[in-house]
């Protein structure tokens, strides 16, 4: 088996909004110009016009991560403020009402709007997604079918998406409820071999219904323009800091998952409705009331699934050079995700006389200042 190089790349998805009223605002023509100029094809419009997406190039390791993200944060901030305009990195903004958004008119969005219907006008969400590139496509999909099952580890360390239309949705991350109106999106289906996969997926290229493979949209999938296998469950995290730690977390558990498989061992394939109810359980209450360990068969804090990850994954880590950015996951769990900041802070201005729509701007400050928070 060739020798995968782990190599990582992260997309973050970031609403924009203005600086002074903290509303969703649409990326002007210019600003976009202007990202362009100082970052390539590192940056892209999104499908709704006040969003932007932004991708870090071929990265050997974590330490390249951070620093070609970190670059990519700073510019979009600069650029936008020169525009009274500000990035979000949160996977829904906290009071933006959907139905007043319009899509970005290029012909792929025209055509998703056309073909979705009335679903995807509340496609107000974003996400991260982190590829980790390993070379076979048999690889790929063996290490998809065994990865599932940490598939909720990391959408409950990265909750972002408390609130959707000024409303507390009771879920840290109502993100993941929109995005599952889409069809081809949730957990991948168990193919035994890639074969299988295009097979499937040729079936629709076929028919006529998809173009290609990035209208598929599972939690976890081949990637369609490049090599990787691509985690795309997690909500985006404003502190880019835990963005790493979740890269980490990703990279380090598809190197465990290949060694073992050099081993002629694996990681046990559990059924996906035992896998659904922990995506369920992360969705809706983040880091905070533990999942299912289905070896065990019993509710496990996420302090003590952590703690295990951290010391199965320790090798892996280190060999990859991430072992800081995987500890990480313990100061998550310990401090709270963004969900639990944002209501924190919703809170804490409602005690100090904030009515609700003044509290939400001040939740949507705090984000702000969280964009860039560590990158100096």
């Amino acid at each position: 088996m060739e020798t995968p190089e782990y190599t990582l790349g992260i997309e973050e998805e970031y609403l924009l909004v203005d600086a002074q009223t903290c509303a969703l605002a649409d990326v002007p023509d210019a600003l976009m110009q202007d990202c362009v100029q100082a970052l390539g094809d590192q940056v892209s419009p999104e499908f709704l016009a006040c969003q932007i997406e932004v991708g870090t190039g071929v990265c050997a390791n974590i330490a390249e991560a951070r620093a070609d993200l970190g670059h990519l944060r700073r510019t979009i901030a600069a650029c936008a403020a020169e525009y009274g305009m500000a990035p979000l990195a949160v996977s829904c903004h906290p009071f933006a009402d959907w139905q007043s958004r319009k899509h970005t008119e290029k012909q792929r969005y025209n055509d998703l709007a056309r073909d979705l219907g009335g679903v995807v006008r509340r496609m107000l969400i974003c996400g991260t997604h982190v590829h980790v590139g390993l070379p076979d496509d048999d690889l790929r999909m063996d290490i998809m079918r065994q990865f599932s099952y940490f598939l909720p580890h990391l959408l409950a360390l990265s909750t972002s998406s408390p609130y959707w239309g000024g409303q507390d949705t009771g879920l840290n991350s109502y993100r993941l409820s929109v995005f599952d109106n889409l069809p081809r999106t949730g957990l991948p289906p168990d193919f035994i071999a890639y074969a299988e996969y295009r097979r499937s997926v040729d079936m629709l290229i076929g028919a006529g219904l998809i173009e290609d493979t990035s209208k598929i949209w599972w939690d976890i999938r081949p990637s369609a323009r490049f090599p990787t296998l691509e985690a795309r469950i997690c909500d985006v995290m404003p502190i880019m800091e835990h963005t790493l730690t979740v890269a980490a977390l990703v990279q380090s558990i598809m190197r465990l998952l290949v060694e073992l498989r050099r081993r002629n061992q694996r990681w046990r394939i559990y059924d996906r409705f035992l896998i659904a109810e922990n995506r369920w359980r992360a969705q809706r209450y983040g880091p905070r009331e533990g999942l299912l360990d289905i070896g065990r068969g019993a509710l496990v804090p996420m302090g003590e699934l952590v703690a295990e990850l951290i010391e199965l994954l320790s090798v892996d880590a280190m060999a990859l050079g991430c072992l800081n950015e995987l500890r990480g996951a313990q100061d998550i769990v310990a401090h709270g995700t963004s969900a639990e900041r944002q209501r924190a802070v919703y809170a804490q201005a409602t005690d100090d006389g904030a009515d609700a729509s003044e509290a939400l701007r001040a939740v949507v400050g705090s984000l702000m200042a969280e964009f860039t928070q560590g990158l100096d």
